[in-house]
């Protein structure tokens, strides 16, 4: 099991402590195959293969997620996924935004080892998912990144392009039901616009136009040089 990791969210008004015991990154969770292949081409244009089967889950130390409005990472071959999670929380679902954060160097030979090297930035509030569920397929989601000291337009589209939360668990466990308490499972991107890039700002929403609301988070990115050359003799 991984360590035990405990993030404050707001829970429809309530703010509270939440103990996160299992992290899951889900991947290649398209309802669309056609959007799932754009996207997989996108990534094999920078060497990353294909998957085995789709979708699939990767476990993810919990320490890697936060809530801190900035992030460091190793050289510049690193970028954000925007991604709607859902956390199961003493028997009710939660649903929150975050960012699948990765290291693309990586990624082009080990994925599972690649999801492991940067920090998983969450939003800090949550909604319900039995007050969604009626109309999930509404649901919105964008990201911007800043390159160079201009924002631009990443990603968007609906969340009905990918799995919905409870077949992704039923997929995951067996069951609709099966979460289990205190595991935070992310649940897929969209693709991106103009090629997968690194950025020093990342934003991110997801958006209810039928209650008119919005979950979103922001982090800063800063480089971290590999090696550093010694400045003594």
């Amino acid at each position: 099991m991984s360590a035990l990791r405990k993030l404050r969210f707001e829970f429809e008004g309530e703010a509270r402590t939440a103990q996160i015991n299992n992290l899951v990154i889900a991947g290649w969770t398209g309802r669309d195959r056609d959007a799932m292949e754009k996207h997989m081409a996108e990534l094999e244009e920078i060497g990353i293969q294909r998957p085995s089967s789709a979708p699939c889950f990767y476990r993810v130390s919990t320490q890697q997620l936060t809530s801190e409005n900035s992030i460091q990472v190793i050289g510049n071959e690193s970028s954000g996924e925007v991604e709607f999670f859902v956390l199961s929380l003493e028997g009710k679902l939660w649903i929150g935004i975050g960012s699948d954060h990765t290291d693309r160097e990586v990624e082009t030979y080990d994925v599972a080892v690649s999801k492991q090297m940067c920090a998983k930035p969450v939003g800090p509030l949550l909604w319900r998912y039995a007050d969604i569920a009626d109309h999930w397929d509404a649901l919105q989601l964008y990201s911007t990144v800043t390159i160079d000291g201009k924002a631009v337009l990443y990603q968007e589209g609906s969340v009905a392009n990918m799995l919905p939360p409870e077949r992704l668990i039923e997929l995951y466990t067996g069951s609709a039901n099966g979460l289990a308490s205190g595991t935070l499972m992310f649940c897929g991107t969209l693709a991106v616009i103009g090629g997968i890039r690194a950025a020093t700002r990342f934003e991110a929403a997801l958006i209810d136009p039928v209650r008119n609301r919005a979950l979103k988070l922001a982090y800063d990115i800063g480089f971290l040089n590999k090696e550093d050359e010694p400045k003594g003799s």
